[in-house]
């Protein structure tokens, strides 16, 4: 048994949450995944998970010994990557992961152009609205738009954006534009619901922070989607001044309750800052960092 292939077969396993979803992202077939994981319990001595008809359950030995499989597979990376000269040359994979519309409009194109000027890397990109653990899911860095909690992160700002609250001509000329955020209550709204239902809207009244509920007329899992109903007449949308910059600036979309927005949001690059920063991290940050900075519309 090859221990070490085993273990990575098992933390593919667990991060997937089946062995057939393992097999399929490792490319190795079923029976392959099924045997490496018995074999490695039999190694053990000890169950390690627990496979039900619909997704696998780790033990209380096998959540232990998944987390000291990852720590260990990520410092024999580090090695292998020492020992290849990553460390001296840029090149290997880099995992870079953004949040999806900024991704598709800002990161994809500063990546290309990274991969351009650095034909020896390649890049493993993930797009995704939700929270991404860095260091379980082997990313490198990290484009977060907020403030960020007290985690060690080492980060590179890049700009600020804000939240707007839009809506487009057609609309606002069929329904009085609303002047404070409780008159949203008579108006259609169209939700952005990424791992919630979206209904409050939070705002700055009278200079303290304000949820104000709304019946969302429209809800949808993506910016993209809400926009694309803003422009259509369809309501009012709250969105990231990033995304409807454009639209703003052309007249396809008007904002509202401007004087009720939040304060700006941060922009930042963050990485884990290893004590060794392998040249293709660091080569990424010094490309991204600047061009990043120029593609960010003024948040103000």
């Amino acid at each position: 048994m090859d221990r070490f292939e085993a273990m990575r077969t098992l933390v593919a396993a667990v991060d997937a949450g089946s062995l057939s979803a393992a097999s399929r992202r490792l490319g190795v077939p079923l029976p392959t995944v099924s045997r490496r994981v018995s074999d490695l319990e039999s190694h053990l001595r000890a169950q390690l998970l627990v496979r039900t008809s619909r997704k696998l359950l780790l033990t209380e030995v096998g959540k232990a010994y998944v987390a000291t499989c990852r720590q260990i597979l990520v410092e024999l990376d580090d090695a292998e990557r020492l020992a290849t000269g990553e460390y001296r040359t840029p090149r290997g994979e880099l995992a870079i992961t953004a949040p999806v519309m900024f991704g598709q409009m800002h990161v994809e194109p500063v990546v290309l152009g990274f991969l351009q000027a650095y034909p020896e890397i390649s890049i493993r990109l993930t797009l995704a609205d939700y929270f991404i653990d860095l260091t379980e899911n082997r990313i490198d860095v990290a484009l977060r738009i907020g403030d960020l909690p007290d985690s060690g992160l080492v980060v590179r700002r890049l700009g600020a954006v804000r939240w707007i609250t839009c809506a487009s001509p057609a609309y606002l000329a069929a329904r009085a534009a609303p002047q404070t955020p409780n008159d949203l209550a008579d108006h259609d709204c169209l939700g952005f619901e990424r791992t919630h239902a979206d209904s409050l809207w939070p705002f700055v009244v009278a200079g303290a922070p304000s949820n104000i509920p709304i019946r969302p007329r429209l809800s949808a899992n993506t910016a993209r989607a809400v926009i694309d109903a803003a422009l259509a007449g369809a309501g009012i949308a709250r969105v990231l001044s990033y995304q409807v910059a454009r639209d703003i600036a052309e007249g396809r979309l008007v904002e509202v309750l401007g004087s009720y927005q939040n304060e700006a949001l941060p922009v930042h690059l963050v990485h884990s800052g290893q004590p060794m920063l392998p040249l293709k991290l660091r080569a990424f940050l010094d490309f991204a960092a600047p061009r990043l900075k120029d593609r960010l519309p003024p948040a103000a």
